[in-house]
């Protein structure tokens, strides 16, 4: 048995997200479906995480154990050639080690995020950005993202889910909001060793509150604070939303 390590890129605008769900069109179970063509039989994938319906990935982690001797080189061929164009595999390689978890041993992701500001948004955009065209004070919003760097709480940045483990405490390496204005662009950028579910989106809600007046630098930091109380969001729509990268210690690479 060898475990696959795969790099991917996706256009999530037409699946559920990546976990695959009853019923429902997700990019886990797309990616299955072909490798289960390959192996002869079902192949689970593991993920480094799961993003949401409508977000992308420019270098998704996954994995996932092959019988078949197939080199990585002609499988990346063969899996392009049968998934749909929104989904590509990058790269195929034998993981380091047979026990690799792309989600277990990652140490750092990093997500961007885009905001169209042109009063019309581009067509060939539109799937990639989220458009607000409505006044917003960019500068403001520069000077806010840098105070979620650090250990903190994200309690307020997350979404409710009781199920999920109740530690929130996430370390941010970066955050940093960049104005281009040479494509009509505001792009946020975030490095981290960890997201919580909808925690980027609940970031850039609270990011455009802030450039639109009604959140201050001290309403961005409160929400840092643990129990604090104040409610997640509002969270901001998906399109904009891509997994840029995921991190593992050299000896994995």
């Amino acid at each position: 048995m060898r475990r696959i390590r795969a790099t991917i890129a996706y256009d999530g605008t037409d699946y559920h997200g990546w976990q695959s769900q009853q019923g429902l069109v997700t990019v886990q179970q797309t990616l299955e479906d072909v490798l289960a063509i390959v192996e002869e039989k079902p192949v689970e994938v593991f993920a480094s995480g799961r993003t949401d319906a409508g977000v992308h990935a420019q270098g998704q982690v996954v994995a996932f154990d092959l019988e078949n001797p197939i080199p990585c080189g002609s499988l990346r061929k063969a899996v392009n050639r049968w998934l749909p164009r929104d989904i590509r595999v990058l790269e195929f390689r034998e993981a380091v080690v047979e026990t690799f978890h792309p989600r277990y041993d990652a140490i750092a992701k990093t997500y961007e995020y885009r905001i169209y500001r042109g009063e019309v948004c581009p067509p060939i955009l539109h799937r990639y950005v989220y458009h607000h065209p409505f006044p917003l004070n960019e500068e403001l919003m520069n000077a806010a993202a840098p105070l979620l760097v650090g250990e903190h709480d994200f309690r307020a940045y997350a979404a409710t889910n009781p199920q999920a483990s109740d530690n929130k405490v996430r370390e941010i390496f970066s955050s940093a909001g960049e104005s281009r204005r040479d494509r009509d662009e505001w792009v946020y950028r975030v490095r981290g060793s960890g997201f919580l579910k909808h925690m980027v989106r609940n970031i850039i809600g609270v990011l455009l509150q802030v450039g639109q007046g009604n959140v201050t630098n001290e309403g961005v930091v409160a929400r840092l604070r643990p129990g604090c109380g104040i409610p997640a969001g509002p969270r901001a729509a998906p399109q904009g939303l891509s997994l840029v990268s995921v991190e593992y210690p050299k000896e994995l690479e």
